[in-house]
């Protein structure tokens, strides 16, 4: 076995939507640099993400100098969006959390409504240090997390995807797979590990920046959703229920916590401390 390395590194501006894969990224305590800064709710105030919104997957979120970004989808002229001055915040809520944030443009507003064909709202998370705490029951005081589902960092290993795909070969949905590893939206993957060794660790280093390991990553009906088509299926669900069930949640990937701050860059070593 070959040692860990970091493959490769990926951030998504804006939750739900396409990102990018740079090089290298900046560790903040609350995630890497400009990751899940912006999300789009509804007229409720609440998330919208690819769960009831596939389309989503087919849009994309380019982040710009300053923290902005600009958006892009098909049918849909690109529009650049600007950080708003946070003058007044909005209580949206993300999964059980109440988080202020701050609202867009309304050309930002509009241009999600249009695309979607329903009220839309483009929100911005201006203080990310104080806004959001990472869960209790795996947080510790003062850690935050960005628009991430519920940690910083989500972690894969590409020997996992190759195990996973093995079993979907073998199941009654061979045909959907191999599937690619964009299906799980990490933020780092990892390549030089045995299967599942994820599943083991407490703490890893990643170039010179330390993490600490929370939980398991549980997996839900995006993962089924194909990012090029907006098309869903039933893996890698119903595989992930046979053989990686844990609790009630199904797993793929783990959740980090950044222990120090600094760059990532890709073939960085990841070494396992504990």
């Amino acid at each position: 076995m070959s040692h860990p390395v970091l493959s490769s590194i990926h951030v998504h501006p804006l939750k739900a939507v396409r990102g990018h894969a740079p090089r290298e990224a900046v560790v903040e305590p609350w995630g890497l640099a400009g990751d899940r800064r912006w999300v789009l709710v509804d007229s409720t105030d609440k998330i919208v993400t690819q769960r009831p919104h596939p389309r989503l997957a087919l849009a994309a979120a380019e982040l710009l100098p300053g923290g902005g970004v600009r958006v892009s989808a098909p049918g849909k002229k690109p529009l650049p969006i600007e950080v708003p001055e946070p003058v007044t915040t909005t209580t949206i809520e993300v999964w059980r959390d109440k988080v202020e944030a701050v609202p867009a443009a309304d050309a930002a507003h509009a241009w999600w409504s249009a695309y979607l064909d329903t009220d839309i709202r483009l929100m911005h998370l201006d203080d990310p240090a104080t806004r959001r705490p990472v869960d209790p029951a795996y947080g510790k005081p003062g850690e935050t997390v960005s628009f991430a589902d519920g940690y910083p960092l989500l972690l894969t290993a590409l020997s996992s995807l190759d195990a996973l795909n093995s079993l979907i070969a073998q199941g009654d949905h061979a045909d959907e797979g191999p599937l690619p590893m964009n299906r799980f939206r990490p933020n780092v993957v990892v390549s030089g590990t045995a299967p599942w060794a994820e599943d083991d660790w407490s703490r890893i280093a990643i170039g010179e920046v330390s993490f600490r390991i929370t939980k398991k990553s549980g997996r839900c009906v995006v993962t089924t959703t194909d990012q090029t088509t907006a098309e869903r299926g039933k893996e890698p669900l119903r595989t992930l229920a046979r053989h990686r069930r844990f609790g009630d949640q199904l797993c793929f990937g783990t959740n980090l916590v950044p222990e120090s701050t600094g760059t990532v860059r890709l073939g960085d070593p990841v070494t396992v401390l504990e």
